[in-house]
């Protein structure tokens, strides 16, 4: 549940490619919505039963096929925009959720294309302290949102 490559990378330096979610957030979250996989993890920071390291490839993954709810907290980089396209054009049965920790950066072209009238947004207050082997961080230097699809009827 942190991120492969770069994902996460709450604004401090952008080598540092393994910025997990705050746990008490990802606990939050999970308490929630019981999440079965971790979309962008590691060996070492996976928190759901079933996840996809950067070895794997989660964007090559078929995401549709994936039961019970999903969580992704993706790169932050240059990639960010494949991956929110991938989660908003994830097709979801009926109940199934994926949950999505992004950078609330509302003015991008794939808020936009992707996230506007296709999803449930919580921005969230504040400023998010990502961590390190769960050792908090600075704080990141941007506002951060939950996106979260929800399947429909029509699979």
């Amino acid at each position: 549940m942190s991120n492969f490559y770069g994902y996460g990378n709450p604004g401090m330096t952008s080598n540092k490619q393994d910025w997990e979610t705050p746990k008490w957030l990802f606990d939050k979250l999970n308490e929630k919505y019981s999440f079965t996989w971790d979309l962008a993890s590691s060996v070492n920071n996976a928190k759901s039963i079933n996840y996809f390291t950067e070895g794997e490839d989660s964007l090559n993954q078929d995401w549709s096929s994936l039961k019970g709810n999903l969580f992704l907290n993706p790169p932050y980089g240059r990639s960010l925009k494949k991956w929110v396209k991938k989660a908003s054009e994830t097709s979801l049965d009926e109940n199934q959720k994926l949950v999505m920790l992004i950078p609330a950066r509302t003015d991008t072209s794939y808020w936009h294309d992707y996230i506007f009238d296709k999803a449930e947004i919580h921005f969230l207050r504040g400023r998010l302290k990502f961590e390190k082997n769960g050792v908090p961080g600075n704080s990141a230097t941007f506002g951060s949102a939950i996106v979260i699809y929800s399947g429909s009827k029509e699979k």
